[in-house]
């Protein structure tokens, strides 16, 4: 099997994927193919699987604080239909669980300073994310840590049963922040 992203070194992160070397790749070679690059929405999934001719497509940056992208992507993929986004207390939960197994491979000194990036992917674009990134990140300690982040979420869920669908970050810009 080959992946192919649909970018440049030199692009980085910058720019557009592009999808053509792709699909030319598909078509020279009998080993399955594997598209990536910019899938960020169950629509862009089933887009560039048709365009590119690919076998299967690769998550990468799109799943960081929503891993519930591959099954939205899958519901999307089987049935034309757009999944509803997951509840705020379903993430709450999973992003509690998911630090806590990320304390115990790293350790408490080193798993809440990486943890940080993770709690910042979650919360990015939900109201208050910002302001809650900076009262979080001095945060040295595993259990202080959990709890802010159970706090952040309990009081966004009192606010809005779902989390944003993608897209709807200009609309949250004029949310109240969540302290």
């Amino acid at each position: 099997m080959l992946t192919v992203h649909g970018r440049t070194r030199e692009q980085g992160y910058g720019g557009h994927a592009e999808y053509d070397t792709i699909a030319a790749v598909k078509a020279a070679v009998r080993v399955p193919v594997v598209a990536n690059g910019d899938i960020e929405t169950p629509a862009k999934a089933r887009e560039v699987l048709a365009y590119t001719g690919a076998d299967a497509i690769m998550i990468g940056r799109a799943a960081q604080g929503r891993p519930w992208i591959f099954r939205e992507i899958a519901h999307f993929l089987a049935t034309g239909r757009q999944l509803a986004p997951p509840l705020v207390a379903d993430v709450r939960r999973m992003l509690l669980e998911h630090l806590q197994d990320h304390y115990s491979l790293y350790g408490e000194y080193s798993g809440v300073r990486s943890a940080r990036k993770h709690i910042g992917w979650y919360v990015k674009q939900l109201p208050g994310g910002v302001a809650f990134r900076s009262r979080m990140n001095p945060i040295e300690d595993c259990a202080e840590q959990l709890r802010v982040v159970g706090e952040f979420f309990d009081e966004l869920g009192r606010g809005m049963d779902r989390m944003p669908a993608p897209g709807e970050e200009k609309i949250m810009e004029g949310v109240e922040a969540v302290a």
